[in-house]
């Protein structure tokens, strides 16, 4: 069963359509990322799942029913927003977090030791939230999104502001949680972690879904291309959209930049040349990036590679 269901969600400020007949779901173990540019939606929606904001129409069933924040206890959420309370130590705010999780105080403590030993902050359990980094307060947040075990754990933009050590923690700390069955849905502009890290992706353009499915599939939206070299024109081949030649017509071995029409496997044409004694001292493939998908499908603008 779905730890996430949701339906035909449509959310409406004003005349402002910020989510537009949206549908997805998220499995036990799942990581799942939310991708789009800078006002797409992806925040709105989390806010809805956590019945912060209401939808104008359709339906989310959470954790095998609507919405509620008594469901707090099973979920875990990393705003985009980053926020702790200067004058509060370390410990004495993961603990209260996970107090406001249902959580009894010395379980909430002993979770929030194990979580900042992990993180390299046991020293600074009692220091002041106000007198850390940035990134080791962003390290005390993550700890509060986790110390409950979330069945389902929502982190929106969670890779903002970490330097590339911090950014390899919380991508660790993703699969911990996926691996213990918890379902992982991050939002992110970042294209590079949601290559790396998930199982399905979802793209989203003001509001609505432009694709959903596996990063092989997403890459099958795009024609692969090659570079090879060859003693024979490479043009006529079947499934070969266009190819340009590099260097000079007489030359026997001649560098060609293929592109293959959409759907075409790289193998088919290689077995094509076999079979046909076309002649081949270079074979390279390239299959689209993410980010490549991502701005034919979306767009660039706000996106990382």
């Amino acid at each position: 069963m779905a730890i996430l269901e949701v339906s035909n969600l449509v959310k409406r400020f004003g005349d402002v359509l910020a989510v537009d007949d949206l549908s997805f779901s998220v499995a036990p173990g799942e990581i799942f990322g939310f991708l789009g540019g800078n006002g797409a939606g992806k925040t709105t929606t989390l806010r809805m799942v956590l019945d912060i904001i209401r939808p104008t129409s359709g339906s989310i069933i959470v954790l095998g029913g609507t919405p509620d924040r008594r469901k707090a206890g099973s979920i875990g959420f990393l705003p985009e927003e980053r926020g702790l309370y200067s004058g509060m130590s370390a410990i004495e705010t993961i603990v209260y977090f996970g107090r406001l999780k249902g959580m009894s105080a010395s379980d909430a403590r002993s979770r929030g030791m194990e979580l900042l030993e992990r993180f390299d902050l046991a020293v600074r359990a009692k220091s002041d939230i106000g007198d850390m980094s940035k990134g080791m307060a962003q390290k005390v947040q993550l700890a509060t999104s986790l110390v409950n075990d979330p069945e389902l754990l929502m982190l929106d933009e969670p890779f903002s502001g970490l330097d590339p050590v911090n950014q390899g923690l919380l991508e660790n700390e993703i699969l911990r949680a996926s691996e213990r069955g918890a379902a992982v849905i991050f939002s992110t502009h970042v294209m590079q972690h949601a290559e790396r890290l998930c199982d399905r992706l979802l793209l989203l353009r003001k509001g609505r879904k432009r694709f959903e499915g596996t990063l092989e599939e997403a890459r099958a939206q795009l024609p692969a291309s090659l570079t090879v070299i060859s003693r024979g024109d490479p043009r006529s081949i079947p499934g070969v959209a266009f190819a340009h030649r590099n260097g000079e017509a007489q030359e026997i071995w001649q560098e060609w930049r293929v592109e293959l029409e959409p759907g075409v496997a790289p193998e088919r044409v290689l077995e094509h040349c076999t079979a046909n004694g076309i002649g081949l001292r270079r074979w390279d493939e390239r299959h689209a990036s993410l980010h490549d998908i991502f701005v034919e499908l979306v767009g660039g603008e706000g996106v990382e590679q």
